[in-house]
């Protein structure tokens, strides 16, 4: 007679210390293995469409900007007689006898212009030029910004109190007055060191776009500084933060170590974010006419020099507008997937 076990009682049943079975194991087992945070962010990336296709755009991009005008058989600023204003894919009189004699000539892609420089490898040089700025900018913004974020938000009180205050300071001054005087006041200083050897580079970017330089350091940094200032804030009353200081260590160890490590995320995102916005602040100010200095080209001066010829050469305008509508909107959609990937509050 089977003995069954009465309610209450203190008998154990022997049939729950039976070894699990092999299914049993596997239902128990951990069904997704622990991932880094680089690792777990990658793989969201990977899985957003848009951004990995705005990924692939940029890498076209960039290859057409910095590799392909090296092996390009015409250079942007070498003037050929004879081809002024050719349209796309036109040969002048002299190349087509050329071709009549057996002679390769390659074709002007994108034609050329009224100085009959060619204007594809003009709008690849262009392309170059804007993104040389957007990420020389976006890298002192995330320089400067990070380290006035952190600063203010770690040390706290009345030194943040102060240095908060100086940030909405600077939101108030508007950059494109500065950019003008900056312009006109370095422009003697700048040109006689440029005399000097050493500082012919100088000659090379112009005044102007130095001038755009200095306003990117001087200005765009504060919204960097308010998002990192934030995310210490948080930060440094994390257990981490606390056995770092109760070790002994420093107020920049701290911050260097502990603090904008974690920040890392975020700071990779604002600062991608920040390119696009910084291209098309060189762009327009290029248009206006107080950036890259000719003969160097930018997306923003070619666009202003097709507004003359618009009706006769309308190509030329859309050229360096499709380029500039293309990059930065590949920039805010692949920063929008790293915010996507990167952010914990958006992780699923």
């Amino acid at each position: 007679m089977e003995n069954k076990k009465q309610i209450l009682s203190m008998q154990l049943n022997v049939d729950d210390f039976a070894p699990a079975s092999d299914s049993e194991k596997e239902s128990l087992s951990v069904m997704r293995e622990s991932v880094s945070f680089w690792k777990d962010g990658l793989r969201r990336l990977r899985k957003n469409p848009i951004a990995m296709v705005s990924l692939a755009v940029l890498i076209i991009v960039l290859i057409l900007a910095f590799i392909v005008p090296a092996f390009y058989p015409y250079d942007y600023a070498t003037q050929i007689r004879g081809s002024e204003n050719l349209g796309p894919m036109q040969y002048s009189e002299a190349e087509q006898a050329s071709m009549a004699a057996g002679e390769k000539v390659f074709p002007h892609i994108l034609g050329t212009d009224s100085l009959g420089r060619d204007y594809a490898v003009r709008v690849m040089m262009g392309t170059r030029v804007s993104l040389s700025v957007g990420l020389l900018a976006s890298v002192l913004v995330l320089l400067i910004g990070s380290v006035y974020g952190s600063v203010a938000g770690f040390l706290g009180g009345k030194v943040d109190l102060f240095m908060m205050r100086i940030v909405d300071i600077i939101y108030t001054v508007p950059d494109l007055l500065i950019i003008i005087l900056l312009a006109s006041t370095l422009k003697y200083p700048l040109q006689s060191l440029a005399e000097k050897p050493g500082f012919g580079w100088i000659n090379i970017i112009g005044v102007p776009l130095i001038s755009i330089l200095i306003v990117f350091a001087l200005l765009y940094w504060v919204g960097m500084a308010r998002i990192v200032r934030s995310q210490v804030l948080t930060l440094k009353e994390s257990e981490y933060v606390t056995a770092a200081r109760a070790l002994g260590a420093g107020t920049g160890r701290i911050i260097k170590k502990h603090i904008l490590t974690n920040c890392i995320g975020t700071l990779i995102v604002t600062t991608t974010l920040q390119i696009p916005s910084a291209i098309f602040t060189e762009s327009f100010l290029s248009f206006l006419g107080i950036g890259v200095s000719a003969p160097m080209p930018s997306l923003g001066s070619l666009a202003s020099t097709a507004i003359d010829g618009l009706q006769s050469y309308p190509y030329r305008l859309f050229a360096p507008a499709i380029a500039i509508s293309v990059v930065i909107l590949s920039f805010n959609l692949f920063g929008d997937g790293l915010r996507d990937a990167f952010d914990p509050k958006l992780k699923n």
